[in-house]
Parts: structure tokens; sequence; C-alpha cells
């Protein structure tokens, strides 16, 4: 048996540009026969411009409300997880990054991400047990990958172009890095383009790491 993971995220309830609110976005995967989505909100400027720009971590429950409503409309379900995950941005910067494998407590404390070098980034993450993905690192806007300081790349994006996924899989190819892929969904549109197939179900942070890292798993790549 194998099960279907999305691994790139956004509500309606917290990321500016996503239009699904969490109970429809679960509907919609279960539907396409997932098993479970990794919500990566957005945490940046466009989230937090109208909160706590410069002090995210006294926003915290904005940011995590999406969350958290996932996980209480889920709490009964034994097949369908919900896990937590970051997509990044910092200040003045284009680079997007999937931080997986952190928790409400590491949100919670960690201050401001977005002020962080991507060095710093890195560091944090894996002393939190976590991995940093690149996000879609061929879009036309981006221009600083860092491949010393992230432990993979999405190499599939449902939202680009079969060049620029193409341009990804190459670099990770070259680079020796983790792979991910992801719907990158915002719209009900978006739904099952992305993510990975694998045999191990995943329940918990400790067993989506273990398979990203084992790269044991099939990339779903729906255009």
């Amino acid at each position: 048996m194998s099960y279907k993971y999305e691994l790139h995220c956004h509500t309606g309830t917290v990321s500016m540009c996503g239009k699904v609110e969490p109970k429809r976005i679960v509907e919609l995967y279960k539907q396409h026969g997932y098993s479970g989505i990794v919500l990566t909100d957005h945490y940046s400027e466009l989230t937090f411009y109208n909160h706590h720009l410069f002090n995210p971590a006294k926003d915290m429950d904005f940011y995590l409300s999406a969350y958290r409503e996932l996980k209480e409309y889920c709490k009964d379900d034994e097949v369908f997880t919900v896990l937590l995950g970051v997509e990044l941005r910092r200040y003045a910067h284009t680079a997007d990054f999937l931080i997986y494998g952190i928790d409400e407590k590491f949100l919670l404390e960690c201050g401001n991400m977005m002020a962080w070098s991507d060095q710093r980034i890195f560091d944090e993450v894996h002393k939190a047990g976590g991995l940093v993905f690149m996000a879609h690192p061929f879009r036309w806007y981006i221009r600083d990958r860092n491949e010393k300081t992230i432990d993979g790349t999405e190499v599939f994006n449902g939202k680009n172009s079969p060049e620029r996924n193409k341009k990804a899989h190459e670099w990770a190819q070259k680079t020796g890095k983790l792979v991910s892929s992801g719907s990158d969904f915002h719209k009900e549109c978006d739904v099952a383009k992305g993510g990975i197939e694998t045999e191990t179900k995943i329940n918990t942070n400790a067993d989506l790491l273990s398979v990203l890292k084992s790269r044991n798993f099939k990339l779903i790549e729906n255009y």
C-alpha cells in the first residue's frame, strides 16, 4: 500500500495569496487520495505586514491558527496526517525556504526568522532537528541559490513551468541534494499536482524527515 503527501500548501486563513480555508483543503486532498499534508503557510512580509512585521513572534497565534484548525478538524482521523511546516522568505530577499520537521514550540520561541541569514536558518533548523529545502529555485525572480545552506530542493513545483522544474531537477542532481515535490497549493485548481508517494505511513515529523532523507519515495509530478 502506498500513501500520498502534499509538501507545499497554503491556506486562505494565513497566506495573503491563499484562497481556500483549512477544512476544504482536507476535503480536497482526501478526494484525491492523499493521506496528509504539510502546511507551509508563508512566513514573510506579506503575511505579517498588517500584524507584527518586525516581531512576528508576538503574532504566532495568528500564524498558527490555520494549522491548529486543521489539527482540530483531523484530531479523530486515523488516516489523514497534518504536519506543520513553513515557507520562509527573508527581508529584502527573493529566495523561499521550505522548512520541515519543526513544531509550534520552535516558532513560538525562535524570534524573527525573516531577519536571519541563510546560515542561521540552516543552523537553527538543524538544531531543532529539521530540514531546509529551497522552494521553486528557478522562478524568474530568484537569483540567490546557496547550495551550502540547504538540505534539499523542490524539484517539482505545481505552479512552475516544465522548463523551470527541469532546471531544478538538474541542479539537485548536480549538487547531490535531497529532493521534494509540492503542488504549491493556493487555489482549488492547484490540488494534487505535487507531493510524494511512499510505502511508509507518515504520522509524525520524525516519519517525514526519515522518508525525505531515505529518498525512498516517488515524486508526484502532475501538470
